[in-house]
C-alpha cells in the first residue's frame, strides 16, 4: 500500500488476479436482507476468540501459547509475513501462518487525494468480490472507513453501492483486515496531512480535543462502518469485528469503543440489539429526510421502519449507552434541502430531548449518471442555521476524495464495470482506467 503522495496518484497490486462478475442490479425500492449463498472465506485468526486460537494452534501440534505470539504479530505489529516472526519456531512458522493468517484482501487499485491525506483502496476478496476502504489522515485523528458487505441490499437510489446490489456478507476477519491494512499504510507512509473546516469522519466519536500532530497519528484512531454495506444486516460478523477492534492486545487491536462508529440506514431491531451489547460505540443514523413520504423514496428501508421509529430507536440507544447519536443527512439539491425540512427535523429531534443527538449534513458526492446532485452552498448554510436555531448541534461533514470517485462504491463500481466490459483485470493494474 505504499506509494507517492501526489493528489490523484494511483497504486496497483503487482499481480493479476481473477475478478468476480458484478451482481445483478436490484429493482428500484427492492430490499435484500439475505445475502446470496457463496463459499465462505478461509478461517482466519481474527475470526477466532483467544480460546479458539489456542485450540487451533494445538491442533497443529504446537503449544497453545504460540497463539498469543501469532496474535501479537497480527494485531500489534500488523504483519502476516512469517519471515518477521522470529520468535516462532522456524520449522512450523510457514504452516502456522498459512493456516491461521490466510490472505483475505488483495489490493486491486489504490488512489490518493488531498495531498496524500486520503487513500481509497479497492480490495479483491478470495472469491473475486470487491470492497472498498478509505484512510483519512488529519492532525488529530487517523480514520478508516470500512466495508461490512460486498455491495449493499438497502438500495438507496443516490448511493453507488446501493445501486450495485448485494454480493455477499463479509467475514469478521475480512472486516478487521481493512483496519490492519490501514495501520500498515500509516506505518509505511509519512504523507502530508491536511486539516479541514468541517467535521471529518470519526469526529462524531470524539469525546474531546485530541492532541494535534502535524504528521497525524501513526496508527488508526477511529473506525467508521460507513463503507460498502449495511453493517447491521451482517450483524454477527460486524459485532465480531468490533470485539476484535476493542479487545486488548494481543487478543485484538486494543482500540477504544468510543472511537468506533456504527452507521445504519435504520434497521430498528439491529439498533436495539446493538444497544444491548454493552459496547459503547457511537451510532450514526443515516436519515436523509425527516418525513416518511420522501424517505420512502430515498431510503427504502423506511417502508419497513418509519422515520419516527428510527429516531425513537436512536434515542433508546442513547439512553442505553450514554453515547450521543449522530444523524447523517445527505443534502440533495431541491430534494431534501428545503428550510422547512430542517425545521421539521429539528422539531422531531428536540421533541425527544436535548443533548442526545448531533446532526451532520453531508454535501452529496454525486455518482456518475445520477440525477442527484449536491445542494447549493447558500441552501446548505440555511439548512444548518435552521437546525441550530432549534438548539440542535450541527456540523457540515467534510467530504474527502471527490476527485477520486470518493463516494461509497464509486471506485469499486468502475472496476466492476471494466470487468463486465473487458472480462479481465487488464488495465486495472497499470492505471489505464
Amino acid at each position: 500500500l505504499g506509494g507517492a503522495a501526489d493528489p490523484g496518484a494511483v497504486r496497483m497490486s503487482d499481480t493479476s488476479v481473477p475478478l468476480d462478475p458484478p451482481t445483478r442490479r436490484p429493482k428500484p425500492g427492492a430490499l435484500t436482507f439475505d445475502a446470496p449463498r457463496r463459499g465462505k472465506p478461509p478461517t482466519h485468526l481474527a475470526d477466532l476468540d483467544p480460546a479458539a486460537r489456542r485450540a487451533a494452534v494445538t491442533e497443529l501440534g504446537l503449544p497453545g501459547f504460540r497463539a498469543a505470539q501469532l496474535s501479537r504479530h497480527f494485531f500489534e505489529h500488523h504483519t502476516d509475513d512469517p519471515a518477521e516472526m522470529t520468535d516462532l519456531p522456524k520449522a512450523s512458522r510457514e504452516e502456522l501462518v498459512a493456516r491461521l493468517l490466510p490472505s483475505l484482501l488483495t489490493p486491486i487499485r489504490s488512489i490518493e487525494a488531498d495531498g496524500g491525506a486520503t487513500t481509497k483502496s479497492v480490495w479483491r476478496l478470495f472469491d473475486g468480490a470487491l470492497v472498498e476502504s478509505v484512510v483519512m489522515r488529519s492532525p488529530r485523528r487517523a480514520t478508516v472507513c470500512i466495508s461490512s458487505q460486498a455491495g449493499c441490499g438497502m438500495n438507496c437510489p443516490f448511493c453507488a453501492t446501493g445501486q450495485e446490489g448485494l454480493t455477499r456478507n463479509l467475514s469478521t476477519a475480512e472486516i478487521v483486515g481493512q483496519v490492519v491494512a490501514a495501520n500498515r499504510l500509516l506505518r509505511e507512509t509519512a504523507d502530508v496531512v491536511v486539516d479541514t473546516d468541517g467535521a471529518a469522519l470519526g469526529a462524531e466519536a470524539d469525546d474531546g480535543a485530541a492532541p494535534v500532530d502535524p504528521v497525524g497519528p501513526p496508527r488508526v484512531t477511529n473506525v467508521v462502518f460507513m463503507g460498502m454495506g449495511e453493517a447491521l444486516a451482517n450483524y454477527r460478523a460486524a459485532i465480531g469485528a468490533i470485539r476484535r477492534l476493542v479487545d486488548p492486545a494481543p487478543d485484538g487491536l486494543g482500540m477504544s469503543a468510543r472511537h468506533l462508529t456504527m452507521s445504519t440506514v435504520g434497521l430498528v431491531p439491529g439498533i436495539d440489539r446493538l444497544a444491548g451489547e454493552g459496547i459503547p460505540v457511537t451510532l450514526a443514523l443515516s436519515l436523509h429526510a425527516p418525513g416518511d413520504e420522501l424517505r420512502d423514496e430515498l431510503v427504502p428501508i423506511n417502508t419497513r421502519w418509519k422515520v419516527d421509529e428510527a429516531i425513537d430507536a436512536a434515542r433508546r440507544y442513547f439512553e442505553a449507552t450514554g453515547r450521543r447519536v449522530s444523524i447523517e443527512y445527505a443534502l440533495i439539491k431541491d430534494v431534501n434541502d428545503q428550510a422547512w425540512r430542517a425545521d421539521l427535523l429539528g422539531e422531531k429531534l428536540t421533541a425527544r430531548g436535548r443533548g442526545w443527538v448531533h446532526v451532520n449534513p453531508i454535501p452529496l458526492n454525486p455518482t456518475p449518471g445520477s440525477r442527484w446532485t449536491a445542494s447549493r452552498p447558500g441552501v446548505e448554510q440555511q439548512f444548518v442555521e435552521r437546525l441550530r436555531a432549534h438548539g440542535v448541534p450541527t456540523t457540515v461533514r467534510d467530504t474527502r476524495g471527490s476527485d477520486i470517485d470518493g463516494a461509497c462504491g464509486q471506485l469499486a463500481g468502475i472496476v466492476s464495470d471494466h470487468l463486465e466490459q473487458v472480462g479481465t483485470d487488464e488495465g486495472l493494474l497499470d492505471g489505464e482506467i
